[in-house]
């Protein structure tokens, strides 16, 4: 478990170096492949690569509807009548209240690790040359913290929710879904 001032430290200090040319599928499922290059903690001169795969599932409309199996655990009881009856404010009116739910699952078991004795100056800068090289359209390089890799895997995983959040909203409204 990481500690706040450890996420938050991650989540600083992640930076995706490039991102892959596509978005979040809105009918399909989508598979992001990542590199993730972090310096080791307690060595000089030695960089963690973590290559593995990120899929994002289809989006999901969740409609007003659903908002009554919302929890809202640790609210006092009056708190459900207050928010049933702003749901029904808002939707009389006429607010559009459906949103998009997204989920990802991190196939862990498909990462794979390479410690490169050498600065991460020239990792990143080979790892960013091969990209232009190969050109792979559905890779990220992502730089990260070592201890909390997973923190800036999830970091990248949010990004490309909001980089695919007005694609995905504007495909379900030309079929008129929302």
């Amino acid at each position: 478990m990481h500690s706040p001032d450890n996420i938050s430290y991650a989540l600083e200090i992640t930076k995706v170096l490039h991102e892959p040319d596509r978005r979040i599928d809105t009918f399909g499922e989508t598979r992001f492949e990542f590199q993730l290059i972090s310096e080791l903690m307690d060595r000089t001169g030695e960089v963690r690569i973590r290559t593995g795969e990120v899929e994002a599932m289809r989006p999901r409309i969740l409609r007003p509807s659903a908002y009554r199996e919302v929890d809202l655990e640790g609210f006092d009881p009056s708190a459900r009548a207050r928010f049933d009856k702003l749901v029904e404010k808002l939707e009389a009116e006429g607010k559009d209240l459906a949103f998009l739910q997204y989920g990802f699952q991190f196939k862990r078991g498909q990462v794979h690790e390479e410690i490169i004795h050498d600065s991460m100056e020239a990792v990143r800068e080979r790892v960013m040359e091969d990209i232009r090289r190969t050109g792979n359209p559905s890779r990220a390089i992502i730089e990260g913290v070592d201890d909390a890799w997973e923190i800036s895997i999830l970091k990248f995983s949010f990004e490309m929710i909001l980089r695919s959040r007005e694609i995905n909203a504007f495909d379900f409204k030309r079929r008129g879904l929302i």
